[in-house]
This record gives structure tokens, C-alpha cells and sequence, in this order.
């Protein structure tokens, strides 16, 4: 068992969300987040169409001087404070670890950035105390598994005294709660080697008892008789998942006895370091999920991800408890080209080629990404559970990928010819895929005219569909999680005939803008946007614009939401991430935490309680400013009842449709179990059920379409190399499809009442 990351993304001033470029994979404690580093794309210079940027941002390191007064930086770097001794490490002992002088001065700077230059600059006072300490023990112990009743009593005394202690530079209770922390995971560690050293086999599968798997609200344990209880359950639980995934006895036995030895040997490797990370990191947390505090390991780490010296598999990975999860797959990355990944799978083991997989259950998320990186062109190999797993399903299977950097070429944007028959007349709508908002800054800066951007290459595109005669375009912006902040601006300038593109406001409450001066719009046909909830930032930015200037249909599942700004400050001893400003829409909102919210929308295929912004803890709510834009004629909204209806009657027919909204329904109806039998027959006939219901689908669909029924469903077990990805017509994707029929639908109603 090791320290649990805290959530989130790490992006530059300029790059709203491009490749998460910045996030810690050596730290422990930095984000529950980490890029397992694929290439990036950067940049934020002007293409050949300048917006007036009066709002300049910029993605370069920027120094305290030139942010923040000297004089304050010079105060609180040089404070004075008592020296403490520098930390001990004791072999296999946490006991004399203490903060020194230099963890001392960081925490107090950046206990007075905060205080002076955070966005929502709320005060350091009992209910901040609270939070802090309330989302220091959720983080160290969400499932209730460790701490006993008692100690959690004891700790209760400091709850409203944590603003006390860090405006003092006390660091000691936060140390002192972490060490209690790694005491009682040794101690269930050594309870787990104990029952497992009984042998697997002599578990007993035939009695009728279940195991409490969902116990964020459950009672803290009284006692160890009682954690030992709750240990044996999970224990018994853990063999039982992998007994019913074809596991035998001997193997389960070494899986698990070397799965907790791993464990106790990285609890023993504990540093200072690490608890003054998560500490202050808690801290930080406390005020937005995306200020956090860097070691200086992780602050090193930084300069070794932007040198591109190792690679990655293109996905942004999450903590989640024991396991890590993938959250996001980047367009064109090697994971992403395989085909057999997808958001919210768990890794569970890692090998490099076709060397032994090593288990990474329990390990920290820096550890993993350390195996899931390196050499460009080398073979890693990750055991993954799928997410479309039932959630007792432990089946894995095999992913091989080749670590490589994302090409630009590859991210760039394509289109397509979607050719679609409705109320008895043929249409070709342009479908434009933008995977990232990217700009080619070191073509830009050599002076190379034919510099890669989204905005050129998307009206290039645009001039090649005009030229095809296309009756309208679908801009589908699903799965990207943004870019060059300025691209945005740019490629709205592309459908506007000039103005406003989106509002900063900053912890004054100044708001710029950045704005399109050139007259004329580029593109005016009809149009439609495709997006997702990992649609982000600077594709939010896009979408808004867009709905707010009632220039697209905006189609799709609820957006990220991350609409704050962020840069990185060095501190004395590490550095911190600040949220300092915040997104607006020309309308005013807000893309902070409900993002764009479409004008029909279609289910989700992910969780939105699991992924997104409204799913971290403390982000900042929406809120809305002044408009920056005169109400005008929503040309869309009095088709919108029509058109919703239209889509609703057809999506109910559709084999594709009905298949997403039944596979959701099963999986929600499964989520919502809090517990778990551990009696092997009754587990395995609801293994069985799950599967039926999961094939019975699955033929339904089938049989729609006339494909031919499967007997049994095949979990795909690939161990060889990927290969490019098969040419799929737009027609085969559902929501591509029936995007461009509610934009067919929307041409003859608006046709219909033109002609009147």
C-alpha cells in the first residue's frame, strides 16, 4: 500500500489542456494524474491571422520577480524561523522522520502565495482548517482500512487548528498523523502475509458472507480485532476475483504474497520527502484541485519530461485506491492507435517486452509510470482489466504497445465525407476530426510558411469540402482535450465575422480579452459540433464560442469543465502551481465545472461522476461575468423541441443506441452494489448472470443490424504489436451519423420556414 495522489492536471498559462505536460512521475503525492509521457505538442506563437491578444499568455516559466512583488518574495523566502533537525531515515523505520528548515520556509511561502494570489483568495481560517484535515485523512485512508476509531479521536483535536499550524510553519501534526498512517499499513501488511502464509487453499468458499466493498461512509473500525475482520474479508475477496479469473491455487498465493512483500518494501523506503508532499500538497489541494504543491524531485522530474529523453504510451493515468486507472487516451498516441484501451481500464501489471510482468496493485502512481516508460521504440506490455469488466470481473488481458512520441502529422486535423439518406433525398456533410488545438511553434519560429496549425489546416479543409459541395460540416471535437489557447481563438475566427472569442478574469477581478479584429467569416454554412466529456479546455473554449455566437449545433455529451488558468512559481525548496485566473465564454458563463452543456444531448459512455470536473474534490463552482457580446437571434432555438424529438424517435430504433443506453443502464444498476458475495457458487452464478445479460445485448444489437449472434462473449487477449488503425466509414459511427441527420434535420426546418 502506498500514499495516495491527489487529482489533477498540470497545464502551462497558455496550454489549457495540451498532453498534461507538466504532471510529476516521480512524486508520490502530485496529482492523482501522471503522463506516462507520450509526445507533446507546444507552442502558443501567433499563426498567420492575429487576434488582438490583450490577454497575453505565456507558456514559458515565468520567475516570482515578474509575477509577484519582490519585496513579499524576499519576506517570506527569508523569514526567519526556528532550524529543525534534517530527517533521519531509519532502515525499515518512518520514526525519526522529521521536516527540515527548508520544508519549513516552503510551507510558509506557500501558505502567503496562496493567502495573496489565488484566484478565489478565500481565507486561512477553522473552516479551511477542516477541510484541510478531513481531505488529508480521505486521501490517506478513503476506504476506511487502516486508521482505527481511536485515532482518528486523537487527530479530531486538530481539526480546527491546521490554518494555526501552517501560519506558524508547524509541520509537525501533519508528520505525526502520516507516521500513525504508515504504522497501522505495516501492521495490516503483516496480518495479510500472515493469513496468505496459511495457504490459499484453505480458504473457505462455501460459507454465506459478504464484504463492504463501497466504505467511503462507513464507521471507522473500533478496534484490530475488528480491522483484522474486515482484512480476512478482503483478503478472501482478493482470492476469490482471481480464482473465478482462472487463476490456480500456486499462482494466487505467489501473486499475493509478492504483491504485499512488494508493498512493504516501498513502505519502508518512505522519505521526509514524501510526507511533506502530501501534506502541504493536501494543503494546496484545499483550495482547487489544480494548485498543488512540486517537490523538488518532481520539480527535476519536469525538465526530464519536457526533454523528451523517454517515452510513454500516450494516456493520462489516475490513482484509484489500490489500482491505477487510465483517465485519457491522447488522439494519435500509441496507446490510442492499439485500439484495445480505453478510458477508466486498470492497469495491473507492467513488462518490458517479453520479460515477466510485474504486479503493480498497491504501488504508488510515480512507480508505475517509472515502468511504463521508456526508450523510444521499445515494447511495453500492460495487463489490463477492462472497464466494461462487471466490477467483480478481474478478466485481463494483454496490451502490448511501442513507446513512441505523438507525431504532429498524426494529431493533425482530417476529414471525411459522411453520406447520409433521409426523408427519401441523398446528403454529403464534410465531417473535420480535431483531435488537439496545435500549433507547430518550431516551423513557426524558423519561418517555414507551410507551419503546421489547427486553424490552417482546418480551413484548408474547409476550402477542400466547399469545393466537394458539401450541404454542411460536423466539427467533431470528442476526445480532445485541448491545446494552444490561442488556436482556439484562432479557429473561431474561422466561422465569426469578428469579435470577442473568450474572457480572463483574473483574482482582481480584471477581465481581458481575446478578441478577432478581421472582419469576415471564413466559413458561413450550417455546422454542427461533436463533443464528449473529454472534450477540455481550449475545446470548450471553441464549443462556447460557438454556441454562443449560434454558429453550430452543439451535439454531444456535458464537456470537462476545466475552465481556470493555472502557472508554475518557484519556491525555495520545490515549486507551486496556482490557479490565477478563469475562463469565460463571450456570454459571460463560465466553462468551470459543468464545461458546455449541448443543445441535444446523447448518453455518455463515461462516468461523469468519475471523470471530469465536477468529480474532483473542491473545484471552484461556475459562475458567470458581465457578457462581452449583445444578446442576438438564436437562429437553432425554435427548431430545438423539433429537433430533440426527431432525435429521440430515431435513436429508439437505432441497434446502436438502444445497445449504449442498455449496456449503461447494467453498468450503473452494478455500480450501485456496495457489496460483494464470498461465496464462491453465488459469485460465480453472479459472474454468469452478468455475462448473459452483457451477451444478450450484444445479439440484440447484432441481430438489428443482421450480423450473426455471438455463443459466448470473447474477452480479447492481444500480446503482439499493434497495427494502424483500420479505415472506418463515418457511417458505422453512431453519434458521427446521427449528428449529421439532426443538422440534415435542422436544414428542412429551417428551409421549411424560410419558404413561408
Amino acid at each position: 500500500m502506498a500514499p495516495r495522489p491527489i487529482p489533477h492536471d498540470l497545464q502551462r498559462l497558455a496550454m489549457p489542456s495540451q498532453c498534461l505536460h507538466s504532471e510529476s512521475i516521480l512524486s508520490p503525492w502530485l496529482f492523482a494524474r501522471a503522463f506516462a509521457l507520450c509526445g507533446r505538442v507546444q507552442g502558443n506563437r501567433r499563426p498567420h491571422r492575429r487576434p488582438n491578444m490583450r490577454y497575453q499568455l505565456s507558456s514559458r516559466r515565468i520567475s516570482m520577480k515578474q509575477l509577484f512583488p519582490s519585496t513579499a518574495l524576499a519576506l517570506f523566502v527569508g523569514l526567519s524561523v526556528l532550524p529543525m533537525s534534517a530527517s533521519t531515515f531509519a532502515a525499515n523505520s518512518w520514526d525519526n522522520l522529521q521536516p527540515d528548515r527548508d520544508e519549513v520556509i516552503a510551507s510558509l511561502n506557500v501558505v502567503e502565495l496562496l493567502k495573496r494570489h489565488h484566484y478565489s483568495k478565500p481565507p486561512l481560517d477553522d473552516k479551511r482548517s477542516a477541510i484541510i484535515y478531513q481531505s488529508y485523512i480521505k486521501q490517506l485512508d478513503p476506504s476506511r482500512s487502516y486508521f482505527l476509531a481511536s485515532d482518528i479521536a486523537e487527530f479530531d483535536k486538530w481539526q480546527f487548528q491546521f490554518d494555526d499550524f501552517l501560519k506558524s510553519g508547524d509541520l509537525n501534526p501533519g508528520f505525526t498523523i502520516y507516521k500513525r498512517y504508515l504504522d497501522r499499513i505495516k501492521a495490516r501488511l503483516d496480518f495479510a502475509l500472515a493469513e496468505l502464509s496459511k495457504g490459499v487453499d484453505k480458504l473457505d468458499f462455501n460459507t454465506k458472507e459478504t464484504l463492504l466493498v463501497d466504505r467511503k461512509d462507513a464507521a471507522w473500525p473500533k478496534d484490530t480485532a475488528e480491522l483484522d475482520e474486515l482484512w480476512r474479508k478482503r483478503i478472501k475477496d482478493e482470492v476469490l476475483r482471481l480464482k473465478i479469473a482462472g487463476k490456480d491455487p500456486a499462482k494466487i498465493q505467489e501473486t499475493l504474497t509478492k504483491r504485499y512483500k512488494n508493498q512493504q518494501a516501498r513502505l519502508n523506503q518512505t522519505r521526509a520527502e514524501d510526507i511533506f508532499q502530501a501534506y502541504i500538497n493536501t494543503f494546496a489541494m484545499s483550495y482547487d484541485p489544480h494548485t498543488n504543491y512540486l517537490s523538488p524531485d518532481s520539480a527535476e522530474n519536469f525538465d526530464i519530461n519536457m526533454s523528451l529523453s523517454l517515452e510513454g504510451i500516450g494516456a493520462v493515468l489516475q490513482s484509484d485506491n489500490d489500482n491505477v486507472k487510465i483517465v485519457r487516451l491522447v488522439p494519435a498516441g500509441p496507446a490510442a492507435k492499439t485500439k484495445q484501451v480505453a478510458p477508466a481500464d486498470k492497469i495491473v501489471a507492467v513488462a518490458q517486452g517479453d520479460k515477466e510482468m510485474v504486479d503493480v496493485i498497491g504501488w504508488r502512481l510515480d512507480e508505475v509510470v517509472k515502468l511504463i516508460r521508456g526508450p523510444k521504440g521499445s515494447v511495453v506490455r500492460l495487463e489490463i482489466i477492462p472497464a466494461s469488466n462487471a466490477p467483480n470481473d478481474q478478466t485481463s488481458k494483454i496490451v502490448a504497445i511501442t513507446r513512441e512520441a505523438v507525431k504532429l502529422e498524426e494529431q493533425a486535423a482530417k476529414k471525411s465525407i459522411l453520406h447520409l439518406k433521409q426523408d427519401g433525398k441523398d446528403y454529403k456533410l464534410g465531417v473535420i476530426d480535431i483531435p488537439a488545438f496545435y500549433l507547430d511553434f518550431k516551423a513557426y519560429r524558423a519561418g517555414d510558411p507551410e507551419y503546421k496549425s489547427t486553424t490552417r489546416d482546418v480551413k484548408k479543409l474547409l476550402t477542400e469540402l466547399q469545393a466537394e459541395k458539401v450541404d454542411g460540416v460536423v466539427l467533431d471535437l470528442r476526445n480532445n482535450g485541448g491545446g494552444s489557447l490561442q488556436e482556439a481563438t484562432e479557429l473561431t475566427s474561422l466561422f465569426i465575422d469578428k469579435g470577442p472569442t473568450v474572457l480572463v478574469r483574473n483574482a482582481d477581478g480584471k477581465v481581458d480579452v481575446l478578441e478577432d479584429e478581421a472582419k469576415g467569416a471564413f466559413y458561413k454554412g450550417p455546422m454542427a459540433l461533436l463533443v464528449n466529456r473529454l472534450s477540455a479546455s481550449a475545446s470548450e473554449i471553441f464549443a462556447g464560442a460557438m454556441q454562443d455566437y449560434h454558429r453550430a449545433l452543439v451535439i454531444g455529451g456535458q464537456t470537462f469543465g476545466k475552465g481556470t488558468v493555472q502557472t508554475i512559481q518557484p519556491l525555495n525548496h520545490g515549486e507551486l502551481k496556482l490557479t490565477l485566473a478563469k475562463f469565460y465564454r463571450v456570454s459571460g458563463q463560465s466553462t468551470q465545472h459543468q464545461g458546455v452543456v449541448p443543445d441535444i444531448t446523447y448518453p455518455s459512455l463515461i462516468d461523469t461522476k468519475e471523470i471530469g470536473e465536477s468529480a474532483l474534490p473542491e473545484a471552484m463552482p461556475w459562475d458567470s461575468i458581465k457578457p462581452a457580446i449583445k444578446p442576438a437571434i438564436d437562429p437553432f432555438k425554435p427548431f430545438l423541441a423539433q429537433l430533440q424529438a426527431r432525435h429521440e424517435a430515431r435513436s429508439s430504433k437505432d441497434a446502436e443506441f438502444v445497445f449504449i443506453e442498455d449496456r449503461l443502464a447494467l453498468a450503473k444498476k452494478l455500480m450501485n452494489e456496495k457489496t460483494v458475495s464470498l461465496n464462491e457458487a453465488d459469485r460465480r452464478a453472479e459472474h454468469a448472470s452478468i455475462e448473459s445479460k452483457q451477451l444478450a445485448l450484444e445479439n440484440t444489437r447484432r441481430k438489428a443490424k443482421g450480423e450473426e449472434p455471438l455463443k459466448e462473449l470473447k474477452k480479447e487477449d492481444e500480446d503482439a504489436l499493434p497495427v494502424e488503425d483500420e479505415k472506418t466509414k463515418p457511417e458505422d459511427d453512431a453519434y458521427l451519423a446521427e449528428t449529421g441527420r439532426i443538422l440534415i434535420d435542422y436544414l428542412g426546418l429551417s428551409a421549411t420556414v424560410a419558404k413561408k
